[in-house]
């Protein structure tokens, strides 16, 4: 800035040079040489960053996109690049559709792994006791296993779909089991599994929302500790009892159809001597029958015969044999038919 000189031989501030005026102008505001500001380019660079950012969208292998319009349902899209309208006007939730959650009942996991450790809480264990059909009370863990199967029902027709998905695999749960008896559960445990998915699937397709289930499965079915011992004794005689039940039902499979088959046996056996006698003595009836009609036509013959057939059956079962004069008084012997002559010609 120049100073002129005054009357009195000092300095006297003047009028502006106006060059220098315009050079702190721009220098104030940022102007470069090519007299463009910085600060302006520097806008426009960030304006250029948020407007990519907000314009291209990347959805990931296996997720779904939904896009909002002003706060409405535009339209959904696959994995890969996208553009959608920026500064907001457009907003993009990612779904991932192939995905298998996994929520845990009575229990949950801190670790998993090899060992996978396990944390049961009160909390947890008032979620998992149980009325049972016949009134006993049991400790029940399972998992359900789910995917997100259609993105719009998942983001907006319910609030919050994985506690209502609790809430209604507690409550499914708690119905299957509070209608059939602790052994059932016990015994069955697929079936069980079977049914709790069918109905859970059915009230969540009812609430529409969204959600696919992939698996339902009982993991421990157990009394609770405070019973557990008085548990284990009635168990414990129960099998005693079916051991016994299964025991006699074998003594009786073995013993019942031998004794049938001793009477049958048996019964067969008489009836056939009964057919026997009657078939014997129908033969001795027609024998004599027959006998009885020769013996009219020839008696004498007939009555020599049968003389001669009687000795025939007789005399080889007797001892000793005698031939008696009917004029004898005495006994004699007159031959020694009944004894065996030895070598020397002597009887035995």
């Amino acid at each position: 800035m120049p100073w002129n000189g005054d009357n009195r031989g000092g300095w006297q501030e003047g009028p502006p040079d106006l060059g220098e005026v315009i050079k702190k102008a721009r220098e104030s505001v940022g102007l470069g040489k090519g007299g463009k500001p910085i600060w302006l380019i520097v806008i426009v660079i960030i304006l250029g960053v948020i407007l990519v950012y907000t314009t291209v969208f990347t959805v990931p292998p296996g997720h779904l996109a939904v896009v909002l319009r002003f706060g409405e349902y535009s339209g959904e899209v696959g994995e890969g690049l996208h553009f959608k309208i920026p500064f907001g006007v457009d907003t993009v939730y990612k779904v991932h559709t192939e995905q298998v959650d996994t929520e845990t009942f009575g229990f949950r996991t801190i670790r998993p792994g090899i060992r996978t450790q396990y944390e049961k809480s009160a909390a947890r264990e008032r979620e998992s006791l149980m009325l049972t059909g016949d009134l006993n009370v049991i400790d029940v863990e399972w998992i359900v296993q789910f995917r997100r199967e259609d993105p719009r029902k998942y983001l907006f027709n319910v609030r919050d779909p994985t506690k209502a998905l609790r809430d209604i695999s507690e409550s499914v749960n708690r119905r299957i089991v509070g209608n059939w008896s602790f052994d059932y559960v016990l015994q069955n445990r697929e079936e069980v599994n079977k049914m709790a998915q069918e109905e859970l699937q059915k009230i969540l397709d009812e609430y529409e929302t969204g959600i696919r289930i992939v698996n339902v499965r009982l993991q421990n079915v157990v009394p609770p500790d405070p019973v557990k011992g008085a548990f284990n004794e009635v168990n414990e005689a129960q099998q005693e009892k079916e051991r016994l039940i299964n025991q006699a039902q074998e003594t009786y499979n073995r013993e019942i159809p031998k004794a049938k088959g001793e009477a049958e046996r048996t019964i067969n056996g008489a009836r056939g001597f009964a057919l026997e006698r009657v078939n014997r003595a129908q033969g001795d009836v027609a024998r004599f029958s027959a006998v009885l009609k020769e013996y009219r036509n020839a008696r004498e013959v007939t009555k020599r015969r049968l003389y001669l057939e009687a000795f025939q059956t007789i005399l080889p079962n007797a001892k000793q044999i005698y031939i008696i004069d009917s004029e004898q008084q005495g006994v004699l012997p007159l031959l020694q038919l009944n004894q065996q002559m030895t070598k020397g010609g002597e009887a035995q």
